[in-house]
């Protein structure tokens, strides 16, 4: 049997000619921006604000996502230059630090990264298609059996709102089931059109949905700052919050999963990771301003009306939607509703089309079903797209939303940080390897990117709301230790 660790330094089992190029530098920069945009921007600020208490320091949050997500692609692009192959963050850690760390990602990002936000976001859409449908309701269905898990937050079972969700997943998997030009066309126009809506948001909450008592309420010297005790402890209350944001800002990797079929991938990816990065960050930083010229921050639980609940106790954290009532009554939640659903459909169908090459990657090593190695007659990862899919459906039956968030951001961040660890690693073991970009500002930037995303994995591992989570994510990557010598042991590289 050919051992994974004796493939490290071969020829890449597959063929980059099986796959479509199909993807423009336009439909790289959407898939990365696609892959962002989906329903955290539109939520998470209420459970941020709740957190870090004052109108500074949420823009704070999410300058620094902002700065942590740009450093990261960054750094990510001269990984994509040199392995422009199907599978990219798995192959740059399998190349860097070995055919076991390349596993770990590849097992977690299936266990629960990219399901788990395939789950989360499928949830997402269900819940703002209730706004449009009261019958899609969040309450699990008494005819299915259900129960309740971690001291009764967590409630398994069905609802109307995860039987949307379990719909659209598979909806979507039919769509790049289809072939990488279908999935591209919907990537490409759903992202157009979200990027749009996001930007009108933004541009009538600076006009004509200024709210002069909000705005007083939310900027003036002794409410924007809020009192803060400067201890060790906000700095995790404040590590603890970035995970609404990070989530929001999450994905932007999947263009690499794809790298195979990206037209002059080693020019295109490094400039779609920054490009993408760079426009999401503006965007979420100034739709958050918005927020704060149209809402008060602090709220009230039981507020009477939109207003009195604010930021923090938006109705179901939907402070788009509160933002949008506030300016044309209830017609402005039910168009808020459609955007975020248009969203979350694109968001969907981006990570949905990513992910399956990740699984086709490992299964071309021998380390994942055999069958997801091949493609099919349409040239995509047909199996790993099925698979994926039945996982994540699995996930949508415990309904979670905050829970998911907290699994996933931690562990993508040891992920990050480890393969920016292994661009240093290449750095000093492959000197004369083809670099077509080097990362900018190294060794500075990928440096305090590493040192950033580590330092927010560790608020996540002692903050009260996060530390089970967390600690859950860490044993979750572990297991794939044990799980990585028994797929060796007994299986094999697919043929080239």
């Amino acid at each position: 049997m050919t051992s994974v660790a004796a493939k490290r330094d071969a020829p890449p089992s597959e063929s980059p000619s099986e796959f479509v190029k199909a993807m423009s530098l336009t439909d790289a920069t959407m898939l990365v921006a696609g892959s962002m945009i989906g329903s955290g921007v539109f939520i998470v600020a209420a459970g941020m604000g709740r957190t870090l208490g004052s109108p500074f320091w949420l823009i704070v949050a999410w300058v620094l996502t902002g700065v942590m997500t740009m450093l990261g692609a960054l750094a990510y692009g001269e990984l994509a230059a040199m392995y422009p192959r199907a599978g990219g963050q798995y192959v740059f850690l399998r190349e860097s630090l070995g055919p076991l760390m390349g596993f770990l990602y590849g097992w977690t990002l299936f266990v629960v990264i990219q399901t788990g936000t395939i789950a989360a976001v499928a949830v997402a859409f269900g819940k703002f298609l209730g706004v449009l449908m009261p019958s899609v309701a969040p309450d699990v269905f008494a005819w299915f059996p259900h129960t309740t898990v971690a001291g009764g937050t967590i409630e398994i079972g069905l609802s109307a709102q995860r039987v949307v969700a379990l719909i659209v997943i598979w909806f979507l998997t039919w769509i790049n089931l289809r072939g990488v030009e279908t999935g591209k066309i919907v990537q490409t126009t759903f992202t157009v059109a979200k990027t749009a809506a996001l930007a009108l948001l933004i541009i009538l909450g600076l006009t004509i949905g200024r709210n002069a008592g909000a705005i007083a309420a939310n900027f003036s010297s002794g409410h924007f700052l809020g009192s803060v005790d400067f201890t060790g402890s906000f700095a995790i209350l404040f590590g603890s919050a970035l995970v609404g944001s990070l989530f929001s800002s999450d994905s932007w990797n999947n263009v690499t999963f794809a790298a195979a079929e990206v037209k002059d991938a080693k020019r295109n990816l490094p400039l779609a990771l920054g490009l993408g990065t760079g426009l999401v960050t503006i965007l979420y930083i100034m739709a958050n301003v918005s927020y704060l010229n149209v809402l008060p921050f602090a709220g009230q639980a039981n507020g009477a009306d939109v207003l009195a609940r604010g930021i923090t106790h938006a109705t179901q954290d939907r402070v788009a939607t509160a933002a949008m009532e506030v300016m044309f009554g209830s017609s402005g939640g039910v168009i808020m509703a459609i955007a975020i659903l248009v969203s979350t459909f694109g968001c969907l169908n981006g990570i949905i089309l990513a992910g399956a090459r990740v699984y086709y990657a490992m299964a071309r090593d021998g380390l994942f079903f055999r069958r997801v190695g091949a493609l099919s007659a349409r040239r995509v990862p047909a199996w790993g797209l099925i698979a994926q899919s039945i996982w994540a459906s699995l996930l949508c039956f415990t309904g979670t939303y905050n829970q998911l968030l907290d699994y996933v951001i931690f562990a993508a961040l040891i992920f990050y940080a480890l393969t920016t660890i292994g661009l240093f690693v290449l750095r000093r073991t492959r000197p004369d390897a083809e670099r077509p970009y080097r990362a900018f500002g190294y060794p500075l930037l990928p440096a305090l990117y590493i040192v950033l995303a580590i330092a927010v994995a560790v608020c996540l591992l002692t903050a009260d709301a996060t530390r089970a989570q967390a600690f859950s994510g860490l044993v979750l990557v572990l297991l794939g230790v044990p799980v990585y010598y028994l797929w060796r042991k007994l299986a094999a590289p697919v043929p080239a």
